[in-house]
């Protein structure tokens, strides 16, 4: 509290409060405040729109086309697309690796590039984290699939073994 009223004084030179908007006479009205435009330096109580996640701008500049300007989402969609077409057609390991595979390319381009245009939907930390974790899962899914499959851990049957008694 003692941070705010220190930064309602320096914003406007009069003592603030931590209940004041911080401009002299405008205490009670929605225009006076202490920010550039005039308004309040507090959240609104309404959400009137939506702020766009941390890295949502461009992958390109503004005069490309819009398929380029998404090429990082594209690649993840095109990738899952496929993987989803082999699984139709019987290839399940493969497809399902390949979408695994996927996700996890889309948290690596979420975590190296700067601007990932719509494939960023969250905070970077959590977009990072959900495709990390879904396409490692989905890939541990495709590796260790029946018949035969290319990974075995074999405390995972005893862990099963316990839980289904």
């Amino acid at each position: 509290m003692r941070a705010e009223a220190v930064e309602s004084q320096a914003a406007d030179g009069s003592p603030g409060t931590p209940g004041s908007r911080g401009a002299p006479g405008g205490a009670g009205k929605p225009g006076g405040g202490a920010g550039p435009g005039g308004g309040s330096r507090r959240f609104p109580r309404l959400t009137r729109s939506t702020a766009r996640p941390e890295g949502g701008g461009r992958a390109a500049p503004g005069d490309a086309p819009a398929p380029v300007r998404q090429w990082p989402l594209l690649s993840v969609l095109g990738g899952t697309a496929a993987g989803l077409i082999l699984v139709a057609f019987g290839v399940s390991r493969i497809g399902t690796l390949l979408v695994g595979l996927s996700l996890l390319a889309g948290a690596v381009l979420r975590r190296v590039l700067p601007s990932v245009g719509m494939l960023a939907v969250r905070s970077r930390f959590t977009d990072m984290v959900t495709y990390g974790l879904l396409g490692t899962l989905i890939t541990l899914l495709a590796l260790m699939s029946l018949p035969d499959p290319w990974l075995e851990i074999p405390w995972l049957e005893d862990i099963i073994r316990f839980a289904v008694r």
